[in-house]
């Protein structure tokens, strides 16, 4: 995030610039595609470095962690479903990614799972219905 905010300061804002003043050497502003264009870039670009100044703010880091009793956030826990096995990584909303195992802390289901321990059984109930998950593992 940090090189992404430096990008955008640095790189993108000196781009932009360049190109609404190229927008304005053609002329009238009011009717001036480039240069409408050029300045909502410019809006987005700095609503997107404030988004991420905010992210960074905010930011705490967790480290994995491995060997614990419950579930916490930064854990990997294995569940059985009815559907078969399935592992999952409790992470912060902004690394969250469910078709990749990786779910927040503030999902339904990531809130079920948390402070549960192995062989415990975690119901949640979701849009398609109530799924029962039993705890295998915890990593």
């Amino acid at each position: 995030m940090k090189r992404e905010i430096e990008y955008r300061k640095k790189d993108l804002r000196r781009q932009i610039s360049e190109k609404i003043s190229y927008a304005k050497d053609l002329g009238d502003l009011s009717e001036n595609f480039e240069y409408q264009e050029a300045k909502e870039e410019q809006g987005f670009n700095e609503a997107k470095i404030a988004e991420l100044e905010s992210h960074t703010h905010d930011v705490v880091v967790v480290t994995s962690s491995t060997g614990g009793s419950e579930v916490t956030l930064g854990t990997t826990v294995v569940v059985d479903t009815d559907k078969g096995q399935k592992t999952y990584s409790i992470v912060g909303s902004s690394e969250a990614n469910p078709i990749e195992g990786r779910i927040s802390h503030e999902s339904p289901t990531g809130q079920a799972f948390i402070g549960h321990k192995v062989g415990e059984t975690v119901s949640v109930t979701l849009p398609s219905g109530v799924v029962d998950y039993v705890i295998v593992e915890i990593k």
